[in-house]
């Protein structure tokens, strides 16, 4: 098995991409680069057995879409009362995926509706396109080889300190000392240098083993009766089970 894992930005200079081989137990990351095109995050999952995961948004909130809608016709009675508080403006800005991310985690994502984050979801709009366009299989309910992963909130729930390593090189190097340490399944190769020193490459590899739980099916998954709404908003895998469980299998 391969999985691919995606840090998505809004143009190519902010994009990285991970790929990992899994096989007798192991894992092996055989690719890490930034500066990725929608071409070559298409190529990599030319073949059958990749899964891909991408750190973005897969879809808008039903609510928001519909109120631009009937904000750009002038038609908005529907929506009922306006008054721009918080509370009437949460269900435009999270989505049903949001929602279950924040009870897991205890903190909201981003927003993909009033955050600079719509911006690469918009990007990634396209390379849904192009994916499908290619014969990859693209469902945004998680229900393929595709999904919407959140590598912060995945280290959280494998129970590492998050706290700075985004912006803090130093937090990263601790931070990827510690994923080894428990996972020395994990054959990093000589990637670990530049995963440490931009933390776009550091999220593709943690997009990466993200995409093996979603590939493994441990995540929960959407309730039957939200699956309309999630194959149009978007849903974010978080795995189920511990790091170690990954390489078992």
């Amino acid at each position: 098995m391969r999985t691919v894992g995606v840090d998505l930005a809004a143009g190519a200079p902010g994009t990285a991409l991970a790929e990992m081989h899994w096989a007798d137990g192991a894992a092996r990351l055989t690719r890490l680069e930034i500066g990725i095109q929608d071409a070559d995050i298409v190529a990599s999952v030319a073949s059958g057995d990749a899964w891909l995961g991408v750190d973005c948004p897969l879809g808008w909130p039903d609510a928001f879409v519909d109120f631009v809608q009937a904000h750009h016709a002038e038609a908005d009675p529907a929506l009922g009362p306006v008054d721009g508080g918080a509370e009437w403006r949460r269900s435009l800005v999270y989505r049903h995926t949001d929602h279950v991310v924040r009870e897991r985690i205890g903190r909201w994502p981003l927003s993909v509706s009033t955050d600079r984050l719509g911006v690469t979801a918009l990007r990634g709009a396209g390379l849904l396109r192009r994916l499908a366009e290619a014969g990859f299989p693209v469902d945004r309910a998680a229900e393929g080889r595709l999904f919407e992963v959140y590598p912060g909130g995945s280290l959280r729930l494998w129970g590492f300190d998050t706290s700075g390593y985004r912006v803090d090189a130093t937090r990263r190097a601790l931070l990827f000392d510690a994923l080894t340490e428990r996972a020395p399944w994990l054959d990093v190769g000589g990637f670990a240098p530049l995963a440490i020193a931009k933390a776009d490459a550091f999220d593709a590899v943690i997009a990466a083993l993200a995409t093996r739980a979603g590939a493994l099916g441990s995540f929960e998954r959407p309730a039957s009766g939200m699956l309309p709404i999630v194959r149009r908003e978007g849903w974010v895998v978080l795995p189920d089970g511990a790091l170690e469980t990954l390489a078992a299998t």
